[in-house]
C-alpha cells in the first residue's frame, strides 16, 4: 500500500523549496535537511533518469554513475509509470553539456 505523500509538512517543505532563489542557497538548505548521502542519492537517481531517458544501457549507467541495477530498474519504473516529473523537469531544465 503506498502512502499519501500530500501532507501540511510535505506542502511545507516543497513551499521552502520553491522559495529558495539560486543554487548557492539549495545547496544551504539541502546541507541542512540532508544528509550527504541522501543528496548524492538522489543527485544519483536524477543522474540515471537523464541516462535512461538518452537511452543509454544499464551497464553504461552502473559505470558511470555507481548505481545499482536495483537502482537503475527502480528509477526506470518511475519514467516508464510514474508521474512523468522527471520529463517536465528535463524539459525545462535541460543538461549543461
Amino acid at each position: 500500500m503506498s502512502k499519501d505523500i500530500r501532507t501540511p509538512g510535505v506542502d511545507d517543505l516543497f513551499d521552502a523549496v520553491l522559495s529558495l532563489k539560486s543554487r548557492e542557497e539549495c545547496y544551504r538548505f539541502f546541507e541542512d535537511v540532508c544528509t550527504v548521502n541522501e543528496l548524492l542519492s538522489l543527485s544519483q537517481r536524477f543522474e540515471v533518469a537523464r541516462m535512461l531517458t538518452a537511452k543509454r544501457t544499464y551497464l553504461e549507467i552502473a559505470e558511470k554513475t555507481g548505481a545499482s541495477t536495483a537502482t537503475i530498474s527502480r528509477v526506470n519504473r518511475s519514467l516508464l509509470y510514474g508521474n512523468d516529473g522527471y520529463a517536465m523537469v528535463f524539459e525545462r531544465v535541460p543538461k549543461e553539456e
